[in-house]
């Protein structure tokens, strides 16, 4: 085996011991690395006889961390990130003297997480650009890791060494693929749109008559290939489905509330300053494009709202 293979293995066996750690649990573990229990269990004990200390301790309910396990913790993340690094630095590209790793979930890749790219393109030409997706667990798991170095979420995490810090706010509407002159209508065809506890809550406080017929999708701004292709209605972003509105193929639902969802920028605190500087810029000029372009489609709904303004949703006027 050569060194290089010798060093992967020694990698494996750190990402597991960071899961497992993570997770409390080598069931968990498992499913999370795609392994079996029993190569879990291995791993560990050959990362435990190369330290010559025990990391865990096993139970019924699980394991944890003995005082050996939680001193190694910290070296296991720095090497885990330093492999990263120095991974990434070495695939760049020629002509290229620099990369930068960001993450986001699905439904904040079009037009923010592109445009930022873009962005970023623009004012650093020697920049070299990777893009993960995930939901915020896992994008949690990369930053720590250093598998990135900035990422945009709905559900931030706050974690020792990252920095969160607010982006804007996403305008979620109802949008249909038909004319929704008739609240009858939109019910029948109405796709229920899992976007969280805080926007399932607020949609049974101030929507109850959109019951659940039948279909809940988590696919976030995906949802939009959906809605197109079928008689439906749906809660989405304003700012993925603002050309639709504009081609015709969608429609705003008169008297739809709306729901602010707020989207966070988190980062890692060790990043190069001057990168750092750079991804905040230029996301920070995105936003500002993005919540313009959003605001259209919202003077839009108001003017088609009874009420004045467009409400919140949850917090209807009476």
């Amino acid at each position: 085996m050569s060194i290089s293979d010798t060093f992967a293995m020694d990698i494996t066996l750190i990402r597991t011991f960071l899961a497992v750690s993570d997770t409390g649990s080598f069931v968990a573990a498992s499913a999370r690395l795609f392994v079996t229990q029993s190569a879990v269990s291995l791993r560990i004990q050959r990362l435990e006889d190369s330290l010559g200390q025990t990391l865990f301790t096993r139970s019924k309910a699980g394991v944890a961390m003995t005082p050996a396990g939680t001193a190694f913790e910290r070296y296991a993340i720095s090497l885990l990130k330093l492999w990263e690094e120095a991974r990434q630095q070495v695939a760049l590209p020629e002509g290229y003297a620099r990369s930068l790793s960001i993450g986001a979930q699905y439904s904040l890749w079009p037009r923010l997480g592109f445009g930022w790219f873009d962005r970023l393109r623009a004012a650093a030409p020697d920049l070299a650009l990777r893009g993960e997706i995930g939901m915020p667990d896992r994008l949690t798991r990369f930053l720590i890791e250093g598998v990135i170095q900035a990422s945009l979420t709905y559900m931030p995490q706050t974690r020792p060494g990252l920095t969160v810090t607010p982006v804007m706010e996403d305008e979620l509407i109802l949008v249909s693929s038909f004319v929704a002159a008739d609240p009858a209508a939109v019910a029948e065809a109405y796709v229920f749109m899992d976007w969280g506890p805080e926007f399932t809550q607020a949609h049974a406080t101030g929507l109850p008559e959109l019951t659940r017929g039948g279909i809940t999708l988590g696919l976030g701004a995906l949802a939009v290939e959906y809605v197109l292709g079928r008689r439906a209605a749906a809660y989405l972003p304003a700012r993925s489905v603002q050309s639709f509105l504009d081609q015709g193929k969608l429609y705003l639902v008169p008297d739809a509330p709306r729901f602010a969802y707020p989207i966070w920028l988190v980062i890692r605190d060790d990043m190069d300053a001057d990168l750092a500087n750079l991804a905040r810029t230029t996301l920070s000029d995105v936003a500002g494009r993005t919540e313009a372009a959003q605001g259209v489609v919202m003077e839009a709904l108001a003017e088609l709202s009874a009420f004045e303004g467009v409400p919140l949703l949850g917090d209807l006027p009476e």
